[in-house]
This record gives structure tokens, sequence and C-alpha cells, in this order.
């Protein structure tokens, strides 16, 4: 009997137990995935990662479909957008707008700004209604145009990936900020890729409402934006609805989210929502970011101690 269990056991040395029992330690090719310590190596007849894979995440698991979180801009450990496939006819980069229908754009705090009163480039966080980081965005503008234009600046806002790249492209001309000059009102032109344009946000001339109105890359009217007539951030939210071209139907509506006395009052970082249809043309919700970009420059870039505007003016 003692023979025949010293044979079991000779014939299975890694487990060092008669068999039907689980081994005490797994074997060797059960020791972890490719890359844990121990591990031989990738397996035969895998392809190596494709160019700008992320590569493995912690302790050497691979992360699919999930970047790394020290991109350019980006807070460590804030999770980013999971890519879904990409639909027909959707520009690289844009087919994260296709899973949503909302989005959450979270300006970041300059701590020199706050200090000093310098302005500096602006932030943004683009997020899903899950938190997940979808894009971020930054200001690429001169230092004279930003501290002599102030919030009626020119700019150029560039949107980037979870990788990097960038996919989409915001230019705003110098434009007249009064309703005095209706012939030169504020524009902002929405590129996806940059160089492409998708659409473009123009201001609609009246004495008293905030109105906007929102073009394809055609320059043909698609939808209408119509602010309150005090645009006033005072302990709540203020809501641009988006309306059809009749205005009879609201299909979403850009909100500025109150942030709390201290920062409305010392800072100019703001925080929007924009909410639109599921099934809207991911140009047209690109289109929407721009708006809302357009929107904040116009109505909410100066810091509580300045005067905030009403209406058009």
């Amino acid at each position: 009997m003692d023979k025949q269990y010293t044979q079991m056991n000779d014939s299975h040395p890694e487990t060092n137990m008669p068999i039907g029992y689980p081994p005490q330690y797994p074997p060797t090719a059960f020791q972890g995935p490719p890359g844990y310590a121990g591990y031989p190596g990738p397996q035969v007849g895998y392809p190596p990662p494709p160019a700008g894979h992320p590569g493995p995440g912690p302790a050497g698991f691979p992360v699919p479909n999930q970047p790394v979180y020290n991109q350019p801009g980006g807070a460590a450990g804030v999770p980013w957008m999971p890519a879904p496939p990409t639909p027909l006819n959707c520009p690289p980069g844009l087919e994260y707008l296709s899973q949503i229908d909302q989005i959450l754009i979270h300006q970041q705090i300059e701590l020199l700004e706050v200090l000093t009163g310098f302005e500096t480039n602006n932030k943004y966080e683009i997020k899903n209604s899950f938190g997940q980081r979808v894009y971020f965005a930054v200001e690429d503008t001169d230092c004279c145009t930003r501290n002599c234009c102030g919030p009626s600046r020119p700019f150029t806002l560039r949107i980037i990936d979870n990788m990097g790249q960038e996919v989409m492209t915001l230019e705003r001309p110098l434009r007249c900020s009064s309703c005095c000059y209706p012939c030169c009102l504020q524009e902002i032109e929405i590129q996806a890729p940059p160089g492409v344009p998708v659409g473009y946000v123009i201001q609609t001339w009246h004495p008293c409402l905030p109105r906007f109105t929102i073009q394809n890359e055609k320059r043909e009217d698609v939808l209408k934006i119509s602010g309150p007539c005090v645009v006033c951030s005072c302990c709540g939210d203020v809501d641009f609805e988006i309306k059809s071209l009749d205005e009879q139907n609201v299909v979403g509506k850009i909100s500025k989210h109150w942030t709390g006395i201290l920062r409305e009052a010392f800072t100019d970082a703001d925080n929007f929502g924009i909410q639109f249809p599921l099934d809207l043309d991911v140009k047209m919700k690109a289109v929407m970011i721009g708006a809302c970009f357009l929107i904040d420059f116009m109505f909410f870039e100066s810091s509580g101690n300045q005067e905030q505007r009403s209406g058009v003016w």
C-alpha cells in the first residue's frame, strides 16, 4: 500500500498529493497571465499589442479598452470611458458620443489664477453620467490675448481623447460682445477631426434673450438655443434650452450648475451639464459641446467679484 501511494505521488511531483485532491500550489502554467512574475512570456500564436495600446495594468494584468491614467492634463486615478464600437460615418474619436445622452463638463481650478488674477488657459474634464472621463479640453491662447481681451477673446480649444489624440478643435473668432452690433455677433466653429468642420453655433440677435442657432457643416440651421433674460447663477442652475427650429419642442438643454458660494465668488471655474437625445447625430452632439463652451466664455468666464452679464449684453 505504501509503495502504491509513493508511485502516485511520484507521478504528480508538482502537487505532492494523491490523485483526486486539489493541489496545494497551482502548477507553473496557472500562476498568472502574461507579464506576471514567473510566467515564461507571451503565448505562441498571439500577435503583439497594436501601436498605442495602453499595455499591462497593475501586477501585469492587461486592461482591455482602458487607457492609462497619466494622459496630458488628466488627474491620476480618474477612470476613462471604455471605447465603444465605431458607428458608420462617424468621425474618428466621436464614437464615445454615440453611447451617451448626457455630458458633464468640469472646469479645473487654476491656483495661479485664483491667487494673482492672472488669466491662464482654461482646462476642462468632459465626463459621462457615470463620472468616467470621455475627453479632456485645453484652451490654446497666447498670454496677451487672454489678459487683454478677457472673456471676449478669440480662442482655440483642443479636445483630446483617452490616447492623447486631438479629436475635436473649437475655433472662436474675435467678435463684438454687445447687441448694438447685430452684424458681428458671436460664433464658434466645431471641427472633428481637426480641420474638418462638422457644425457651427451662431449667436442670433435679440434685444433681451441670449439666443443661438446650431448649424451643420453646410451652415444649414438644425436647432435653436434659448436662454433666460438674466444669466446669473445665484444659488441655482441656469438652463439654456435646446429646441427644434420651430421652437415648439425642447430636445435638450445646457445647464450651468451652481458650484457653491466660495467657488462662484473667487474662481471662474464652472460646471456644466448637457442633455440631448441618445439617437442624435454624433456631429450635432459635438456641436452642442462647442455651444456649451461658447456660453461659458460669453456669460460665466468672469469670477464672482466681477459683474456677470445679463442677456446678450
